[in-house]
């Protein structure tokens, strides 16, 4: 099956972050405050942004999404204390 790897990152209002945040950790992992990474199937993405979309606020909240076929150019260094979370 087909997978992207993703990272996800938004700003909400303050009262939908709690729904943003539970929903996108049912899909992704949590890395750093309004930042998430992960593979993921175009379906099941697509199941994510129909979840996000009964939360969103599109008129005062952005979510972006960047999709990568390949992570074969890729790497992830922190700097600092890693704050994210590595198991959903």
């Amino acid at each position: 099956m087909l997978q992207v790897f993703v990272i996800l990152v938004y700003d909400v209002g303050q009262k939908r972050v709690a729904k943003v945040l539970k929903k996108c950790r049912q899909y992704l992992y949590w890395v750093q405050n309004s930042v998430f990474e992960g593979e993921s199937t175009p379906t099941r993405l697509k199941q994510l942004y129909k979840e996000l979309d009964k939360i969103l606020d599109k008129s005062e909240d952005s979510v972006i999404v960047y999709r990568f076929e390949s992570m074969k150019y890729s790497s992830r260094e922190i700097i600092g204390r890693d704050k994210g979370m590595t198991n959903i």
